[in-house]
């Protein structure tokens, strides 16, 4: 039996029953998020705003759109409502501002990663290794771009999101048979066609404040939770919610505004589980495993991503391909309040 079977085993003898069940009134949120996101494309739209009126327009609607990404992927995970169709197509309005289709994204993060977290050539998402960055050039030419303490690493995560869901996207069309591959072709398309659409009726000059902007704001404002998850972590041999995720702190407000996404560890160990009941997960993580669990506030685990590369030596060991400096990962070494390089 691996680790994650046991951490879920003792934790569920812990917990009510009625932790593992959907939690439908969760869906209500969509209600104000959408709103905020119509309300701002109408000011920007119909009302007469000076140009940094409609800058700080779009940063709210940007705001809604990472909101709605974090409900979404609660939505399809299934911790919110029962039936499949109402879950895909709920949890896709709410991944309409990425673009991303609801059946990708079950495919590549419910399946695929969470299935194979941390495990290199398995997990989408894994960080790449230093052999794979002198096998790949597009890696040696993002690292020039993007090197260690790189202001520019910030920057992005404004776009990585999106240009990594296309990336999956065109390695899955050719896995899916003849009908998957149109259904998700289908489900692609709406978005582009929807905001194509918006753009051509509510006119282009407008375009970029209700969705240009605002969806790179959305996307950073995910990535800033999604990069943390795993990226300090080790690389595993087998599945581990404890050594290969990491949890995050943040002020409550923003718990939850984002669906107490923060709470990654917890959310490896039960997908399903509605985000509502996470943090009562959350304390007996910290009571059974204190010398297991990793946690650290938000704005740290993004300093310390910044100070260190992102391609693994080994499972243990992250290394700068140009300075050749290593530094451990946590669990191995890693010191976020001193970083320094391991010999």
């Amino acid at each position: 039996m691996n680790e994650h079977r046991l951490y879920a085993q003792e934790l569920r003898r812990r917990l009510p029953a009625h932790y593992f069940q959907p939690v439908p009134h969760r869906a209500l949120w969509v209600i104000p998020y959408a709103a905020v996101v119509v309300a701002g494309t109408i000011a920007i739209v119909v009302g007469d705003l000076p140009l940094l009126g409609r800058i700080g327009v779009s940063l709210i609607i940007g705001m809604a759109f990472g909101s709605l990404g974090f409900l979404g992927h609660e939505i399809l995970h299934g911790g919110v409502l029962r039936w499949a169709w109402a879950r895909d197509l709920l949890g896709g309005f709410c991944m309409l501002p990425a673009a991303i289709a609801p059946m990708l994204w079950r495919r590549w993060h419910n399946v695929e990663h969470h299935g194979n977290t941390q495990l290199q050539g398995e997990d989408p998402d894994v960080s790449a290794t230093l052999e794979q960055y002198h096998q790949r050039p597009a890696l040696r030419i993002l690292y020039r771009l993007v090197p260690v303490k790189s202001i520019l690493f910030f920057a992005v995560l404004a776009v990585w999101l999106s240009f990594h869901a296309v990336i999956v996207l065109i390695h899955t069309l050719p896995r899916l048979g003849r009908r998957a591959r149109l259904r998700l072709g289908i489900e692609t398309m709406i978005p582009l066609l929807l905001w194509i659409g918006l753009a051509i009726g509510l006119g282009w000059r407008h375009f970029p404040f209700f969705y240009v902007i605002p969806v790179l704001i959305g996307n950073f404002v995910l990535m800033a939770y999604i990069a943390t998850n795993h990226m300090l972590n080790p690389l595993l041999e087998d599945d581990d919610p404890l050594a290969g995720s990491l949890t995050v702190t943040v002020p409550k407000v923003l718990d939850i505004l984002h669906s107490n996404f923060s709470h990654h560890t917890e959310h490896h160990i039960f997908p399903a589980m509605s985000t509502k009941y996470v943090p009562h997960v959350k304390r007996l993580l910290q009571e059974l495993w204190p010398d297991r669990y990793h946690v650290m506030p938000l704005w740290q685990a993004l300093l310390t991503l910044w100070r260190t590369p992102r391609l693994y030596l080994d499972n243990v060991r992250l290394v700068d391909p140009h300075s050749g400096a290593t530094y451990g990962v946590l669990g191995h070494g890693l010191d976020p309040d001193g970083i320094a390089s391991a010999t």
